[in-house]
Parts: structure tokens; C-alpha cells; sequence
């Protein structure tokens, strides 16, 4: 139970007294820098490690609602931002950043609806979501406008 619970927590940041997400999101954009850099495969396993390991934890940890301390949803969705970046550079990883956190503490559309279910389904699902809009839009942004990521 104690292994499920700090995966849960995001490895121990959501135990950091304020703003546990916010500080999550930017660990995980740190370390998602270095995976990239690592291998180019080696973000995508994360994210997807994150994903499914975080449920499985959030489950396992018996987790009721959707407490503040629970943050390995925020690195799940704030990878899967990553990965529409070609490379870690330091405007592109500020956007990747700021988009995630501005869909996830919004909530809208999809997000929304994800964040109103119940359990660890709910608690994965709209960080997830809001990982996947930012990307797309990180993605959009790339390719319209090359030299500012």
C-alpha cells in the first residue's frame, strides 16, 4: 500500500504543502526534458507507465474523491503534453507547461465531464484529456509557427 500511495502522490510531490498539481506539472516537465533527451521512445513508455501504473495505484491505494495529494495524473497528462515536441527546448517546454495547467485547472469541455467521474478512472481521465488537447494544440502550433517551439 505505501508504493501504491507515493506513485499515487506523483513519486512524493503531492505532499508539497500548496499548489501539489502545479509543482507535479513542473517536475514532470524536468524530467520529461530528460527522457527526450534519453531516448526518443523513452517519454512515450513514461507517459504511458503514468498512465495506466497511476490508475492501477490510485485503485490499489483505495482512493476516495479526488484529493489534492494525488498527482501522478498531472505527470500522466503534462507528458503526454511532451510529446508533441520535437526536442526539449526551453520555449517549447513552457508552453507544453502553461497549456497543460491551463486545461487542467479550467476543466473545459471533455475535461470537465472526465473530472465528474467517479474514482481512479476520473482522477487519470481528465489530466489525460487535458494532456491529449494540449498536445494536439502544441502540435498545431509547431507546425503553423516552427520557430517559436
Amino acid at each position: 500500500m505505501r508504493l501504491a500511495r507515493f506513485v499515487a502522490a506523483g513519486f512524493g510531490t503531492g505532499y508539497v504543502p500548496l499548489a501539489a498539481g502545479t509543482v507535479a506539472s513542473a517536475v514532470a516537465v524536468i524530467t520529461g526534458a530528460g527522457l527526450m533527451l534519453l531516448a526518443p521512445w523513452a517519454l512515450a513508455l513514461a507517459a504511458a507507465l503514468a498512465t495506466f501504473g497511476g490508475y492501477l495505484a490510485i485503485r490499489h491505494a483505495s482512493v476516495e474523491g479526488d484529493p489534492g495529494w494525488v498527482t501522478i495524473d498531472e505527470f500522466a497528462g503534462q507528458w503526454i503534453t511532451l510529446l508533441a515536441l520535437a526536442r526539449p527546448t526551453l520555449s517549447g517546454l513552457l508552453a507544453a507547461f502553461v497549456l497543460f495547467r491551463v486545461f487542467d485547472i479550467t476543466k473545459l469541455g471533455p475535461i470537465g465531464w472526465a473530472d465528474r467521474r467517479h474514482g481512479a478512472f476520473g482522477i487519470m481521465a481528465d489530466d489525460v484529456i487535458a494532456g491529449l488537447i494540449a498536445a494536439v494544440i502544441l502540435l498545431l502550433t509547431g507546425m503553423l509557427f516552427p520557430a517559436l517551439l
